[in-house]
């Protein structure tokens, strides 16, 4: 506990952050190390189906192959995708590692538990700056760390937006190899990201629940169910006899309990037909609950069984058939549609950042949704989601939600890379990578550059722009002649900041006697401020 008297979650390492190691694990660094604070790049790889042209690929369903840490951070600020998710995206659903101790051919479930920790922190972070402030963040766990990043989740999106723990019985077979008891359930942790703006859908009414309205008396309102009138909860005017239509006098509710009515109320409800007697008149009442007047759909329970919403082996059996080949730990598409039902409508954006096997874009396409989805392993794109989304898009996955959400074929997804840094360390030194050239050292340049946009059609070495404040990239040497032509091609009151590998010092006084205000960089080493975090 702090000295605000605020409880808090520690952990080793807590004050640093994670990279993605070479080896696929991850490297402890500071905080404000510049391969945390670099904002990579997104390149494109290939397109599925329809999509928008080059310049419009953010509206694009994504499928993003790279660190989930990478990029969130890609799409909370390179100002393309920025503009398209920050702050708009509806729902995220989360099936992050387990932290079990176990080793899955596809993915790493094994990492130490201050590592983990970490790891869900800064993700879980970047999410919050997604989100809409309608939005939620589903995060869906075992016991190994559900106590933790609840605690965890209390501390980045503040304990009143929880909204409760989703029980999800995930098999009815309980295993006799078991020590002491058969886990037979996952937990779905449910925030908001903000509780007063939260909305959730309600879902549609089983036949079960509506089988339970009959019409014994052929009541003209229709099919109804008893309701009883007698509560525990006190009420002053809820202790009053009544007689039955036989003629049987009842001295007052139940021991220990109220009539839920007023004796007028009561009157006033049978004269209306809606008090039911008994099929002899001689029981105590009960009001009648017409089906006609029960409000559309049902809320939701935080209990989730496998006969509605799927067994663990379902999804393992979906993805079999569309890939032939079994993925560790997939969820069923019938878990994900209700994850989604509940949370967001058609057209609204869902995310997932641990995309795994792909459930959660598939069952988001095929419902009507925007998604984006993260997978780290590049086996994993391509021997599973990217295989998966693309039967979806061409009308050949016929299993999982396609035949009950009416899914036919259609739409399409943008697939992406993470780009590598554009830093390389020597020693101590920073330097640029190999790569970091022409458009390339552009474009990564500008992504560092708090404000600025990219500038599409204008004239080199201009790139983007911030206001009247526009950007300049030189791959090369900066000569007082070319300052001269890049402040004659600025318009009244328009400054500039010009990156460049290198410049003469001739050059930076010039730049400053003609255009008061603009400045030089050089890169690397003028992006990175003395404790090395990227200028923002």
């Amino acid at each position: 506990m702090g000295t605000s008297g605020r409880l808090s979650l520690s952990w080793i390492n807590k004050d640093k952050s994670l990279i993605s190691a070479q080896d696929g694990g991850y490297e402890w660094v500071d905080r404000d190390d510049l391969r945390v604070t670099e904002t990579r790049l997104l390149r494109d790889v290939a397109t599925s189906g329809e999509v928008h042209d080059d310049l419009q690929r953010a509206e694009d369903n994504l499928l993003i192959m790279g660190d989930s840490g990478d990029a969130l951070r890609a799409l909370t600020r390179l100002p393309e995708f920025a503009d398209e998710y920050r702050g708009r995206v509806k729902l995220v659903y989360i099936d992050p590692p387990f932290n079990t101790g176990q080793a899955f051919e596809h993915y790493d479930d094994g990492l130490e538990h201050s590592v983990w920790l970490t790891m869900m922190r800064d993700r879980l972070l970047l999410i919050r700056d997604l989100l809409a402030d309608s939005g939620s963040v589903w995060v869906h766990l075992d016991d190994a760390e559900m106590a933790y990043c609840k605690v965890l989740m209390d501390e980045v999106f503040g304990r009143r937006n929880f909204i409760t723990t989703i029980i999800w019985k995930r098999r009815n077979d309980p295993r006799n190899t078991a020590q002491y008891l058969s886990g037979d359930h996952d937990s779905i942790l449910v925030f908001a990201k903000n509780i007063d703006a939260l909305t959730f859908n309600k879902l549609p009414r089983t036949e079960a629940m509506d089988s339970a309205y009959t019409n014994p008396d052929n009541d003209p309102r229709g099919p109804w169910r008893r309701g009883d009138l007698a509560a525990r909860n006190y009420y002053s005017k809820g202790t009053y006899p009544v007689v039955t239509p036989s003629g049987r006098k009842i001295p007052g509710p139940p021991s220990g309990s109220y009539w839920r009515v007023s004796e007028e109320e009561l009157k006033r409800l049978d004269g209306e037909g809606r008090i039911y007697w008994g099929p002899d008149g001689k029981s105590r009442p009960y009001l009648k609950r017409y089906l006609s007047e029960v409000k559309q759909g049902r809320v939701p329970s935080s209990v989730w069984h496998p006969e509605e919403v799927g067994f663990v082996r379902n999804g393992k059996e979906e993805v079999r058939a569309l890939v032939g080949d079994v993925f560790a730990t997939p969820k069923p598409e019938r878990l994900l549609r209700q994850v989604i039902t509940i949370a967001s409508d058609p057209g609204d954006i869902v995310l997932d950042c641990f995309g795994g096997s792909g459930t959660t874009a598939a069952t988001a396409h095929k419902l009507g949704r925007r998604w984006v989805t993260v997978e780290r392993e590049a086996e994993t794109v391509e021997s599973f989601v990217r295989h998966r989304l693309e039967k979806v898009v061409n009308g050949e996955d016929s299993g999982g939600i396609t035949e009950s959400a009416g899914w036919e074929k259609g739409g399409g997804f943008r697939y992406l890379e993470v780009a590598p840094s554009m830093y390389k360390r020597m020693g101590n030194r920073v330097l640029l990578a190999p790569w970091v050239i022409g458009d390339a050292f552009a474009e990564a340049a500008c992504a560092q550059i708090s404000g600025f946009e990219l500038e599409e059609g204008a004239e080199p070495p201009f790139v983007g722009r911030k206001g009247r404040q526009r950007l300049a990239v030189v791959d090369g040497l900066v000569s007082e002649s070319t300052v001269r032509s890049v402040v004659e091609a600025l318009s009244e009151n328009e400054r500039v900041l010009i990156v460049a590998k290198s410049y003469l010092r001739e050059a930076a006084s010039l730049l400053e006697n003609l255009s008061p205000g603009s400045r030089i960089k050089k890169a690397p080493q003028d992006l990175l401020d003395m404790k090395g975090r990227v200028l923002r």
